[in-house]
């Protein structure tokens, strides 16, 4: 019997298929002619307490102009499936949150679900850097602006943002005098009720924020720098940025030696660390991105690595 993968993602006809990690990982399953099952958030449901989804037979095609065909909609328990990846985007809202609960509920009917929906609920991808102080830069996160202009007075140059933001958006850097601070600690804090991140700012973005992506605790061998374009200060590819593979260095290996064994009692079986310079920035585990450019620059087959090792499980 070929093993029954579902995935929950975005819509698939929006992805941009040739830099698409989820696409990888479909191409890599297909590869192993592994059945594939289609859902979006909102084809999950419960029943009677039980977990289902309205899912669709999927093909995938390594091909930018004709990536996918879908089949028509069945609607069956998720534990009939084998493994459920998810791989939806942030924001994690309320309608994110409702289906990891969903989602818990055919964990416990004996589906292997990756990432773990508690891991996802508990590892906000900014806030779960607190988990590892030792591998960080100075870091606050805080809703009053009193505070959060203490704090870029006392680092004299800090980066702002939200706490469920993602792809570079609404990051900001911040110089102590800098006459935007109250109006953009306003905005980003909603008037002192929302919670945001201040970091000290890392001058080592020139050369990338990288991008290291770890499997069951174990990290590929290279990461993605990703170098920020001419006059920017921001390095995600989604914000312009271009991408440097490169082997990781000492220091990279010793932030994942930190967080390896948390990440794997939490379930977090795919995560990507961001790094700039020595220090530890974001975890993100909603939808890592980056196998693709790593995958052609090194002659990689990351997400194959991950389904051999989930197919194990």
């Amino acid at each position: 019997m070929p093993v029954r993968l579902g995935i929950l993602m975005d819509p698939i006809q929006s992805i941009t298929p040739y830099k698409d990690t989820s696409l990888a990982m479909l191409l890599a399953a297909s590869r192993r002619d592994w059945e594939l099952n289609y859902l979006e958030l909102g084809d999950l449901f419960l029943r009677q307490g039980e977990a289902w989804g309205s899912t669709r037979s999927l093909q995938v095609r390594d091909d930018n102009q004709d990536w996918f065909s879908l089949g028509a909609a069945n609607e069956a328990p998720l534990a009939e499936l084998d493994l459920l990846l998810i791989r939806k985007d942030p924001p994690f809202d309320s309608d994110y949150l409702y289906a990891t609960h969903i989602l818990s509920r055919a964990e416990q009917d004996g589906l292997l679900v990756v990432n773990r929906p508690a891991g996802l609920r508990d590892a906000n991808e900014k806030l779960a850097t607190a988990w590892f102080p030792q591998c960080c830069a100075p870091t606050i996160v805080d809703a009053s602006i009193d505070r959060l202009k203490a704090f870029i007075r006392e680092q004299g140059h800090a980066v702002l943002k939200p706490l469920d933001g993602m792809g570079g958006r609404s990051i900001f850097v911040l110089a102590d005098g800098d006459p935007n601070t109250t109006v953009i600690l306003d905005t980003l804090t909603g008037g002192g009720r929302h919670h945001a991140m201040a970091q000290l700012y890392l001058p080592e973005i020139r050369d990338g924020d990288k991008r290291i992506l770890v499997i069951d605790g174990e990290p590929v061998p290279y990461a993605l720098a990703r170098v920020p374009a001419s006059g920017e200060t921001r390095g995600n590819l989604a914000a312009g940025g271009s991408g440097r593979g490169q082997p990781l260095s000492d220091r990279d290996r010793w932030i994942v030696d930190q967080v390896a064994d948390t990440l794997v009692e939490r379930g977090l079986r795919f995560v990507g660390l961001d790094v700039i310079g020595d220090y530890l920035t974001e975890v993100n585990v909603t939808s890592p991105t980056c196998v693709r450019e790593l995958d052609k620059q090194f002659d990689l087959d990351i997400a194959g690595q991950l389904l051999d090792r989930l197919g194990r499980h």
